[in-house]
């Protein structure tokens, strides 16, 4: 005999009856049930319902703004959820004191900020400066009154998730519940990549289960609500639907935007909507197929756009600055590289003394390469059937001493500004980052330097077009941090760069479609270094080839180059700070 199924009617006539606790065990838990599942095939679908990261990275967002900021409205802590562990018999020593004559006071718990802490966190996001087209500015978000973040879209919960909010909280908080946080918003960093080795999802899945056990010993019961809890199936889903972008509701987001502009009569929105659609289609259809021979779709490669976007100041310049700008150019042209093995050839048979010295004769083929390659080259120009090309002919010839400077200029659709345009301008578009080849040595006496790879941070102090005649060569000079002690990476993965130590001064010039575009977030900590984070790489100019529904901007770099152990965050913690605070709360 099957066992009778309670079913309560709905509507607001007939509310259902208040829960009983366990006397009312029987009571049905769920209000509905889907149609979809009276579909024979449902119950064998591996994925009903696709989870959208958005709003689930916004929502965690801003619990976890709102619980650290202790933002009314927002918080998950409250004298509610303090009477909450006093019933359950856990954290007692979290309970309201009651005995206030007019307010009621909470102990500073684990998971709150201090006054201090809160102004510092605050005042980080206020000082902020990211690149053009990252986010919104920053900048607007914060209000230093009521020390909290207002009016944050999806997209602005995603970069600070992303990038922005780890950095933020360097400075505050015990390092346990430090790294429980950054644990978390690196999870989305992760799971946002448009590519994933698949043998990595394993372990991704485990990090996310450590880091909310991390959190459940830090944080209150009443933080872990339903959108906390969907992170633990996200992977799963990675897993059988692929990444992200293709389900998530960003370009859906932006789109509704577009249809919103369709609407001329307020009293009839769909009907603008619709007729507007229509006619959009016909006219583009009209003028891809019928009137250009381009192809529907993305690029097969991204965008080659490198354009000037200021006035430019012409200078004459000789000397040794001039020289290091024309190296540069033919050390990174690879029609030259058969030339620069010829050259070293014959420095070690000008040179025999000096044949194992390779610090010195990579120095001297700096000094003398360029006059060395114009003779050869025109050498091989008196030839009658020579197979010289035009690059190698005019640039062996040398670039114009005439200059011109710019103070802004767009490299692959990526737009660069100077350090001096930046200073007075609401983002940050100079800071550079590049990996290149270079001869690491010991010490002033090592004769015998190593080639590895090493990273290069610094800021665009000048941007150069080299005149070539037959061609135009764009170049950053850039005032380059110090590798080895103005660079150092921390505990926690964070890259730090002192950008008052300086090095690298003989070699401050970089071809500019080489660079990558980064941006600086002064050290809580130290306000000496700063913390280097790259932001999206394009894929494609989507100013250009892009749609309307296209989303190019939400893949980013890790603010970290490892995930925190969880041995980072050991440490007996007591569930009440250790300053004399507390939170104050009308009855």
């Amino acid at each position: 005999m099957e066992k009778e199924v309670l079913v309560w009617p709905f509507g607001k006539k007939n509310p259902r009856p208040p829960y009983k606790g366990d006397e009312d065990e029987s009571r049905p838990c769920w209000k509905k049930k889907s149609i979809f599942f009276e579909l024979e095939y449902w119950k064998f679908l591996p994925v009903r319902h696709c989870l959208d990261v958005m709003h689930i990275e916004k929502n965690v967002c801003d619990s976890l703004l709102g619980t650290l900021l202790n933002v009314p409205g927002k918080t998950k802590d409250g004298i509610k959820a303090r009477l909450d562990l006093v019933e359950m018999g856990i954290r007692t020593e979290l309970a309201p004191n009651l005995d206030g004559p007019k307010k009621t006071r909470l102990p500073l718990a684990s998971w709150n900020l201090t006054l201090d802490e809160k102004k510092s966190v605050c005042g980080c996001f206020y000082c902020m400066k990211v690149p053009q087209n990252y986010s919104s500015n920053v900048h607007n978000l914060v209000s230093m009154d009521d020390l909290r973040l207002n009016g944050m879209k999806s997209h602005d919960c995603h970069v600070l998730m992303q990038q922005l909010l780890p950095v933020a909280l360097r400075a505050v908080l015990d390092k346990p519940v430090r790294v429980a946080v950054i644990r978390l918003c690196l999870f989305f960093t992760e799971i946002c990549n448009k590519s994933f080795e698949v043998s990595k999802l394993p372990k991704i899945q485990s990090d996310i289960v450590e880091t909310l056990c991390l959190l459940e010993k830090y944080f209150p019961p009443s933080f872990f609500d339903i959108m906390v809890h969907l992170t633990i199936h996200l992977v799963r889903e990675i897993e059988l639907c692929g990444p992200v972008f293709y389900r998530w509701m960003f370009p859906f987001e932006r789109y509704m935007k577009v249809c919103k502009g369709y609407v001329r009569n307020k009293a009839r929105p769909e009907g603008c909507i619709a007729e507007n659609y229509i006619a959009e289609e016909a006219i583009e259809f009209l003028a891809e197929r019928l009137l250009s021979d381009k192809t529907i779709g993305i690029p097969k490669q991204r965008s080659k756009d490198c354009r000037r976007t200021s006035g430019a100041k012409i200078s004459s310049i000789y000397g040794g600055e001039f020289k290091q700008a024309h190296l540069c150019v033919l050390q990174n042209t690879e029609e030259f590289s058969s030339y620069f093995l010829e050259h070293m050839e014959y420095l070690k048979a000008t040179f025999p003394t000096f044949k194992k010295n390779k610090k010195w004769l990579k120095d001297e083929q700096n000094k003398t390469f360029a006059d060395w390659v114009k003779k050869r080259v025109e050498e091989q120009l008196m030839i009658p059937e020579n197979n010289i090309s035009e690059t190698v002919r005019w640039i062996a010839a040398g670039p114009c001493h005439e200059v011109a400077k710019f103070s802004s200029y767009i490299v692959d659709g990526v737009q660069f500004y100077t350090k001096l345009l930046d200073d007075v301008r609401a983002c940050q578009n100079s800071g550079v980052y590049l990996e290149a080849d270079t001869m690491v040595v010991a010490s002033a006496r090592d004769k015998n330097p190593k080639v590895c790879k090493l990273s290069f941070y610094g800021v665009v102090d000048e941007i150069w077009e080299m005149d070539y005649s037959r061609f135009m060569f764009p170049l950053f000079k850039c005032d380059w941090a110090e590798s080895s002690k103005g660079v150092k990476v921390d505990d926690l993965g964070f890259t730090l760069v002192n950008l008052n130590r300086k090095g690298h001064l003989k070699d401050k010039f970089a071809i500019a479609t080489s660079v990558h575009q980064i941006f600086y977030v002064q050290d809580p900590i130290d306000p000496m270094w700063s913390v280097a984070l790259r932001g999206p790489q394009r894929d494609y100019d989507d100013l250009v080839y892009g749609e309307e529904a296209g989303d190019t901007h939400c893949d980013h770099q890790s603010c970290t180059d490892r995930m925190p152990s969880v041995e980072n965050g050991e440490g007996e913690i007591g569930y009440v700070r250790a300053e004399n605070e507390g939170i104050l709360l009308n009855e």
